[in-house]
């Protein structure tokens, strides 16, 4: 790849209007992105994270939660009660924002310059990331979180687009403040996003951003917006800091490590996507044409660096790969336009194996969560409800479930629709900081491993279960305001 391609000698001028909008190649591949997730989404079952998402939802409404905000709680439990129990309903918002993000990418792409085809390009290398293609259809915070921060790349290029123009209209500041205080309710990386981009910014500019009233205007709208979920992290003694370690703890096994995280963090870009991330980056690094929106670039590395170093989660990065997947884009626009190219055909196989990477990622998804799905949280609640029921009905009274773990306490609480149970509570995560037992509860049917209470009852015993075992513990030795601060764990 030469370095004509990477950084053309005599860029063109500046245009003062955009290319026509790709409508029909965008919007097309954007269907058939909805409509092979919405298809998906009715196989399989729960993913663990979107079981946590409506339980807590639906039977634990709050203005925060130890490890994410609340407003994907508040979309699962919403279409919980539009269509109850109704796979494909639960799970439209997040067809529906996968398919958002092949248009957003489009968008930037038409920012840059880019033609019908360039957009083309862009979106379908958004639409076939292999993370995006591996959880587009899970009601969960990393679902909607590329979009949202697709939204917000996309209002600072226009907002840089327009300036050079000599036309800023600052009217988009106010609109990122608006998406960046959404993007708090979503998922707190969003800061590091903005910390990042702030230093950057500095770095090679636009400074005069920092000088725009409208900016600061931005910035207090997205605080106000982001207060309740805030100020829930404050009264409880920020509980979200300590999930870094715990994220850092957990890599080896979910991603292999820093060294996985840095592969990662590139290959979830697609096959067509790596490519045209890569391009991109350099071109958005080293372009005289894109020399106003560098700082896009400097983002990038940063918290690649940054994502790397503290062993983060592998898709961490995905939301800004919409800006370089653009840029990408018109690279390769600039190179057909010189006519120095001789191999425009082979994106076209490339773009095939990269649908097939994706389809296989899609399907992958499905087995994923076949095995935590709805046969395994109805299998709970049904087990979890037949040593209920056997109970003495004085007992019952005053007897609780609860879960070793936030996963197995969600599929059980998910299956309360179908199953007569109690409340159901965990120490562990974001359970262990909604309300505990009261103190009338004397006896607890744990699922699950049952260490941390054998010392905290006077007799533990399993009453059933299946590869989950169910255990009565009666004999409570002491209050639960004593035991629950020693069993509770992040």
């Amino acid at each position: 790849m030469s370095a004509q391609l990477l950084s053309p000698q005599q860029p063109p001028p500046t245009r003062a209007e955009l290319p026509p909008l790709a409508k029909g190649p965008v919007f097309t591949i954007a269907g058939l992105v909805a409509a092979a997730h919405l298809a998906f989404s009715s196989f399989g079952g729960f993913w663990i994270d979107e079981a946590y998402m409506l339980a807590a939802g639906k039977y634990h409404p709050d203005w925060g939660y130890v490890d994410q905000p609340p407003l994907a709680p508040l979309i699962a439990a919403a279409m919980d009660w539009l269509a109850p129990g109704m796979m494909p309903v639960l799970r439209l918002p997040a067809v529906l924002a996968t398919a958002a993000i092949v248009v957003l990418t489009a968008l930037l792409a038409r920012e840059f310059g880019g033609d019908r085809r360039a957009q083309a390009l862009a979106g379908a290398a958004g639409a076939t990331g292999l993370w995006t293609a591996l959880v587009g259809h899970w009601v969960t915070p990393y679902t909607f979180e590329p979009l949202l921060w697709l939204a917000l790349t996309w209002c600072l290029v226009r907002w840089v687009r327009l300036r050079d123009l000599g036309r800023p209209d600052d009217r988009l500041l106010l609109l990122f403040g608006v998406l960046l205080g959404i993007n708090m309710q979503m998922k707190f990386q969003v800061a590091i996003l903005c910390v990042a981009l702030l230093v950057s910014v500095l770095l090679v500019g636009p400074r005069d951003i920092l000088r725009r009233p409208m900016f600061w205007g931005g910035v207090g709208i997205a605080a106000l917006i982001a207060l309740p979920t805030v100020l829930w992290q404050a009264f409880n003694g920020w509980p979200q800091l300590q999930m870094g370690a715990i994220v850092a703890a957990e890599s080896p096994m979910l991603s292999g490590g820093r060294s996985g995280t840095a592969v990662s963090l590139v290959l979830y870009a697609g096959v067509a996507g790596v490519a045209l991330f890569l391009v991109g980056l350099w071109r958005l690094m080293r372009s005289p044409e894109l020399r106003s929106y560098r700082f896009f670039a400097v983002t990038t590395v940063l918290l690649y660096v940054f994502f790397v170093a503290t062993a983060a989660r592998p898709y961490y990065l995905i939301g800004l790969y919409g800006v370089s997947l653009a840029a990408g884009a018109v690279a390769f626009q600039r190179r057909r336009e010189s006519r120095r190219t001789r191999f425009g055909w082979t994106a076209w196989p490339a773009f095939a194996l990269s649908a097939a990477a994706a389809g296989y990622m899609l399907f992958a998804s499905t087995a994923m969560s076949s095995m935590f799905g709805v046969p395994a949280a109805d299998s709970l609640a049904r087990d979890s409800a037949a040593a209920y029921a056997a109970l003495p009905p004085e007992q019952q009274q005053r007897t609780a479930i609860l879960a070793d773990s936030y996963v197995v306490a969600s599929m059980v609480e998910v299956g309360r629709a179908q199953h007569e149970l109690p409340e159901v509570y965990s120490p562990h995560r974001g359970y262990g900081y909604f309300p505990p037992p009261t103190e009338q509860i004397e006896t607890v049917l744990l699922v699950g491993d049952p260490t941390a209470l054998r010392t905290r009852f006077s007799d533990v015993r399993q009453v059933g279960g299946g590869q989950i075992p169910i255990w009565l513990c009666t004999g409570k030795l002491a209050a639960w305001t004593e035991i629950w601060p020693e069993v509770k764990s992040l």
